[in-house]
């Protein structure tokens, strides 16, 4: 498959970078790309977050080109922003386990080949686990993988995610996250996913240093690297390293950190996308709740 796919309005949509509220949720995928444009629709966002495949396992569904095209018209008609793909939680590049590292690659270069029927999104994962290999070990794992995934003619952005710090999971701080990307080859493919869950259970006082948190961003890792931002409140206490999701405005991060946040200069101009527990009515709730907070000037 080629990059001949490639829709001729898709530069104007999914990579225009205009001041709006880019705000959606997670959906599934289960019943197709069009599907999930609709029910974005049905809830006032205007993105959405997806799993590539199965999140517990390896399968994915059977590209079906009608339904995408649908999908790609549905976004042009209402001005999509950027939707980001989430690879599997079974995603696990720096394994200690040779067998898993290359299902692992497997799995994220077939996404990434899936991915050019919708060109020019971001893809998202878990930088993954070290499993008492260390971080060195596991980071150098990271690496080689992205060095041998990553191609020139990809449309697809990359994106790190900012992890809590629970067990061996590499990302919990932002230096560990520069390690990798200053060692990638294709610079231009490989960017940040902050969640802010992940980051407040992780250290990083988003609710009393919003400014200071990205001041620090900028010095390690450069905002220009910050592509999407994952809101989800946090059921757990500052630097708890726990990451467990709260809706938006009920937990330990509290609903003026998050109007902080879609409003900061520096960042909302960004795709926001919503992980917390909640059904479609309730992240309707939540977009809702949200864009009466957002500022579009």
């Amino acid at each position: 498959m080629g990059i001949s796919i490639i829709h001729p309005y898709i530069c104007q949509i999914f990579i225009k970078r205009s001041i709006m509220f880019k705000i959606g949720c997670h959906l599934s995928v289960a019943k197709g790309f069009l599907s999930m444009g609709k029910d974005a629709l049905s809830i006032n966002a205007n993105t959405f977050q997806f799993f590539t495949r199965n999140p517990r396992g390896g399968s994915a569904k059977v590209i079906d080109e009608t339904d995408i095209s649908a999908f790609l018209e549905l976004a042009k008609q209402n001005n999509f922003a950027t939707i980001l793909a989430h690879a599997p939680y079974t995603l696990n590049v720096c394994a200690m386990d040779e067998g898993i590292r290359r299902f692992s690659r497997e799995m994220m270069a077939d996404d990434l080949l899936r991915m050019e029927y919708l060109p020019g999104n971001l893809y998202n994962f878990h930088p993954g686990s070290h499993v008492k290999q260390g971080v060195e070990v596991g980071t150098s794992y990271i690496i080689e993988a992205l060095n041998n995934i990553l191609k020139p003619e990809q449309t697809t952005t990359v994106l790190l995610e900012t992890m809590a710090g629970k067990g061996s999971e590499i990302g919990r701080t932002f230096e560990e996250l520069q390690a990798i990307i200053e060692k990638v080859e294709l610079k231009n493919k490989i960017g940040v996913c902050l969640d802010t869950c992940h980051i407040y259970d992780a250290g990083y006082d988003i609710v009393n240093n919003l400014d200071g948190v990205l001041e620090e961003f900028e010095k390690v890792i450069g905002l220009e690297k910050l592509y999407a931002i994952h809101l989800n409140d946090s059921k757990n206490p500052f630097k708890s390293h726990k990451d467990r999701h709260e809706t938006i405005g009920k937990g330990s991060i509290g609903l003026q950190t998050f109007d902080n946040i879609i409003n900061h200069p520096q960042l909302k101009h960004l795709p926001f996308y919503l992980e917390t527990p909640n059904e479609l009515p309730g992240h309707a709730e939540e977009i809702t709740l949200l864009r009466s907070l957002y500022k579009s000037v």
